[in-house]
């Protein structure tokens, strides 16, 4: 159970820098352009929301099933944590998940303009 404890913490790291960076890694690529507009919506939806995360509910699930708690357990799990859950104000952690989301629809809206001023310029 711990191993698939954190196996799902890594997922979940993987699935933030994904949101937070994935504008870098969709130019070109329209079905992952879909795809990560889609993860920016739902992040923020999750950050100013009252609703918890799935993913987070099945990590205390399987934490808890391994008998976990917020120190124990291996390595891996508690560092992952850390990345994942740092200990800084809530209002800072909703704060810059909103701004990176933000910024990353600012890029889309960038280059949404561009391909309309090129279009329009090509006619």
């Amino acid at each position: 159970m711990r191993l698939l404890a954190a196996l799902v913490l890594t997922i979940h790291l993987m699935w933030i820098l994904f949101v937070i960076f994935g504008a870098l890694w969709t130019k070109r690529r329209p079905w992952l352009t879909g795809f990560h507009l889609a993860s920016l919506i739902w992040g923020i939806i999750v950050e100013v929301g009252p609703w918890p995360c799935p993913v987070t509910l099945l990590e205390q699930h399987l934490e808890t099933a391994a008998g976990q708690h917020s120190y124990s357990g291996s390595f891996l799990v508690h560092y992952l944590d850390a990345i994942v859950y740092p200990s800084v104000p809530v209002w800072l952690i909703i704060t810059c998940g909103v701004a990176v989301c933000s910024a990353n629809l600012l890029i889309y809206a960038v280059r949404l303009v561009r391909a309309l001023r090129s279009r329009r310029s090509a006619s």
